[in-house]
């Protein structure tokens, strides 16, 4: 696994120089969907991971963002979001990252995301702990919500959605010391596992918005799943996690409050 860490490292390095060179500096902004932001630098950073993946492991089935799937002649998939956090980015709001995940046999063994504006280059190797930079990666030990600080992001289809996260935001947000919503979903995982925060959930995300930090926050000692509890499909696009302490707490809230939103 060094090899494929390593490449990681130099994939989300070569990203990340491309991102500060050209952030505040975009040549174009378009929309993959009316409110889906996709940018020039989304592109080139892409173009840059795949050239350095597909060079080394040319057997490897890949799923990117911008590009899409594929195939491979081994059971080894690449989850790449090469700007998670475009809109973000696209104001040069400095919060938004390279995010690498390597899944084999439909589990998360290696996760890699780089915030490039601070140099921080989070990763997992599965079985081996998190880290970040080179200093190993723990949980929060808050016990309740009350005492928690979360983080949660929303749909890009808000306007035009009934399952919006709107209510879960009000409420979690009145029942714990607040709730943050910074825009990109790979980090936001980071921050759980390096107990920078208590916990994070969100609905219809990619498998490349969560991979890599998933397994993140399960090797810093934290806790996944969907956001019944249930254990977490990536391709669900629903999650939650947490520090482990206050999940059950979290998922006894959002229970009521799906149950208060059907009566």
């Amino acid at each position: 696994m060094n090899k494929e860490k390593e490449i990681a490292f130099e994939a989300a390095r070569a990203a990340g120089a491309i991102q500060k060179k050209n952030l505040g500096n975009i040549e174009y902004v378009d929309y993959k969907s009316a409110f889906n932001l996709v940018t020039n630098v989304d592109k080139e950073c892409e173009r840059a991971i795949l050239d350095l993946i597909k060079s080394h492991f040319p057997e490897d089935q890949i799923l990117a963002e911008e590009s899409g799937e594929t195939d491979g002649s081994v059971n080894r998939r690449w989850l790449i979001d090469p700007l998670d956090g475009t809109t973000n980015y696209s104001h040069a709001y400095p919060f938004f990252a390279v995010s690498i995940g390597l899944e084999q046999e439909g589990e998360m063994i290696l996760g890699v995301v780089y915030n490039a504006v601070a140099d921080e280059m989070f990763w997992a190797i599965k079985g081996e702990g998190a880290f970040l930079n080179g200093d190993r990666l723990k949980v929060s030990g808050a016990g309740t919500m009350a005492e928690s600080l979360l983080s949660t992001g929303f749909p890009p289809d808000t306007r035009n959605t009934g399952y919006d996260n709107m209510l879960e935001f009000k409420t979690l947000t009145s029942r714990s010391h607040g709730v943050r919503r910074d825009g990109s979903a790979a980090l936001d995982l980071c921050f759980v596992a390096a107990g920078r925060t208590e916990g994070f959930w969100e609905m219809k995300l990619a498998p490349w918005d969560i991979g890599a930090g998933s397994l993140l926050v399960t090797e810093s000692g934290g806790r996944v799943s969907n956001l019944e509890g249930g254990e977490l499909d990536i391709n669900s696009g629903h999650i939650l996690a947490t520090n482990g302490h206050i999940h059950d707490e979290i998922i006894a809230c959002l229970a009521e409050l799906k149950s208060r939103s059907a009566g």
